[in-house]
């Protein structure tokens, strides 16, 4: 999905620039900590939340010097189709500048922000300065279908020579263009095509399926219906059916495969499009309350002026139908499959979060979790639907995330450390598979995406050094769902194996004679004066990292934030460097023979 601006105000001298140029934009406003008065959200690092909103795909405009913002990114500078817009505008409003994105939507926000302000856009990208138009972005409704081709078509043009066009469609912001030879430019919907080929978005493919159509006969039947209407995949805005398909296989890579969104529909809107269907079915309306799916799809999708340029084909499992809109597509009526992202934010600090799991964030449309972990999101989670939960209850929030991805929202449901390390990406899963007391069958459709996060175990290790430098296993002191006797049954395990062992919700304020058992149990089976690592809140202001002898822990200075990761007998304590330092060795001295 396409991610909306941030404006970030990082001074009380560009403060109201900041509120003027989100105002023109719709736009939220986020502010440096102390430094200004009013904002949507503030943030206390403006490198570190530059860098996290840009590496979630999220177009920065920064009412500061550009050197701030380049600062910020050009550790991530790798791809510029891929990166998101960045544009700086001066404290006063009269310069604007599109640093980075120009193609990708910079150039253009430059314009409206300059244009708001009565500023100067400082726009410098070649093609919008020589030619007034950027070949590589074509206007919403349009794809260009060979984007590769476009920097030697405009050098090109830039050297002094002309455009030849073709096509059957009209692609009025080129009429600019000088005419001539030396660069073909082709706007049509029909296969093939010279030089650059434009794609008007005015195909929509509705399909049908019986359940686990196989993904060939499905690709088969698609490519079957472009060639009879003589449609490049390249025109085809999105790929329609029934919600009761959101999760079928070969339609969903019907859609992967032309690199188009699914868009669906419940039944209800479908049997509307019915007296437009040439070939309604009685079998079909019976089954699901809607007498066509593929043509029903097509035509709702297209639009009520939209015309049937194939009716519907038929294999043993699918059929599909396509339909025409009489312009190109901007808005896509339906709505997208529902998405749950399951992410790990890490222990809480912004720096140890994945670029991957802040994107997931920024995407999503609403936010799912316990409130103290939303709180960690700070400023990105700023303006989103928030639905927070407490403490307990994991399966309600859980099944919470889950239906309101049913419903056709991208819902992240967002945990701390890594989301499949004792957090709720198995519970989803477990959901989700079980056939009592789970979900809707709506909620079973949802396209589940899981992220990695850092997880407790790996900061506090990077705290010590290398604890977790040979094997190691993690066992969660909590009797609240796992029996204690298995608990116990664990400890013994671990500790006859030699393991660094990690343990996760050591005590709470009703359980705290597990982490004394477990010490005694691995003091049975390791030294006295093995190295213990406590580590409480990491990544958060009130980080507090010490280290014990194992004979010496005490269930008093543990909490439920509390990390505590217990050495093998092989572990060692140093003093190294700055301070001491947890490791333990692999085996590497004995390989040298020492």
């Amino acid at each position: 999905m396409a991610l909306g601006p941030v404006v970030l105000a990082m001074s009380r001298s560009g403060e109201a620039v900041a509120h003027e140029v989100a105002r023109s934009l719709g736009a939220p406003v986020h502010g440096r900590a102390g430094r200004v008065d009013r904002a949507d959200a503030f943030f206390d690092n403006a490198l570190d939340h530059v860098r996290d909103l840009f590496a979630a795909g999220v177009p920065v405009v920064g009412i500061c010097a550009s050197g701030i913002l380049i600062r910020a990114v050009a550790p991530l500078l790798a791809d510029k189709r891929a990166e998101p817009p960045v544009v700086s505008v001066s404290d006063d409003g009269r310069v604007v500048v599109p640093l980075l994105g120009g193609h990708r939507g910079a150039n253009r926000l430059a314009g409206e922000i300059a244009a708001t302000l009565g500023a100067v856009a400082a726009v410098t990208t070649a093609g919008d300065v020589g030619l007034g138009v950027a070949l590589d972005a074509p206007p919403e409704g349009w794809i260009l279908e060979n984007p590769g081709d476009a920097k030697e078509a405009m050098a090109g043009l830039l050297s002094g020579g002309g455009a030849r066009r073709q096509g059957e469609w009209a692609a009025p912001w080129l009429d600019a263009l000088p005419q001539g030879d030396r660069v073909a430019l082709t706007a049509s919907a029909r296969p093939g095509g010279a030089g650059l080929v434009f794609r008007p978005q005015i195909a929509v493919l509705g399909l049908g399926a019986s359940r686990d159509c196989p993904v060939d006969e499905m690709t088969a039947l698609v490519d079957r219906v472009l060639g009879e209407a003589r449609i490049a995949p390249g025109a085809v805005a999105c790929v329609a059916s029934v919600d009761l398909k959101a999760d079928e296989p070969a339609i969903l890579e019907a859609a992967r495969r032309l690199g188009r969104p699914l868009r669906l529909f419940d039944a209800a809107t479908l049997e509307g499009q019915s007296a437009r269907a040439p070939n309604p079915s009685d079998v079909v309306f019976a089954e699901i309350g809607t007498h066509g799916v593929a043509e029903n799809a097509a035509l709702a999708g297209a639009g009520p002026a939209s015309t049937l340029a194939v009716a519907k084909c038929k294999t043993a499992h699918a059929t599909a139908a396509l339909a025409l809109a009489p312009e190109p597509m901007n808005d896509l009526p339906g709505r997208a499959r529902g998405r749950l992202s399951v992410v790990g934010i890490g222990p809480g600090q912004a720096s140890w979060r994945t670029p991957e799991v802040s994107r997931m964030v920024a995407e999503a449309d609403i936010l799912v979790g316990y409130g103290l972990y939303l709180d960690l999101l700070g400023p990105l989670a700023a303006g989103k639907e928030r639905h927070d939960f407490p403490l307990g209850g994991e399966e309600d929030r859980c099944r919470h995330a889950l239906e309101l991805a049913g419903e056709g929202a991208n819902v992240a449901l967002v945990c701390s450390g890594d989301a499949g390390i004792y957090a709720m990406g198995a519970l989803v899963f477990e959901l989700l598979d079980r056939t009592e007391k789970g979900v809707s069958d709506a909620a079973r459709r949802v396209e589940v995406v899981c992220a990695p996060g850092i997880s407790a175990l790996q900061a506090a290790a990077a705290r010590a050094g290398a604890p977790l430098g040979h094997d190691f296993c993690a066992i969660s002191l909590s009797d609240l769902l796992t029996p204690r006797e298995d608990i116990v049954k664990r400890l013994h395990a671990a500790a006859a194996g030699d393991f660094v062992v990690a343990f996760y919700n050591p005590v709470s304020r009703r359980r705290r004679t597990l982490l004394a058992e477990a010490r005694d149990i691995l003091l049975s089976h390791r030294p006295a004066e093995t190295p213990v690592l406590l580590a409480t809140s990491l990544g958060r202001p009130e980080e507090h990292v010490r280290y014990r002898r194992l004979d010496a822990l005490q269930v008093d200075e543990v909490d439920m934030l509390t990390v505590v990761l217990v050495g093998s007998s092989q572990s060692r304590l140093s003093r190294l460097g700055e301070g001491p330092r947890m490791y333990t060795p692999r085996g590497y001295a004995r390989k040298a023979g020492l």
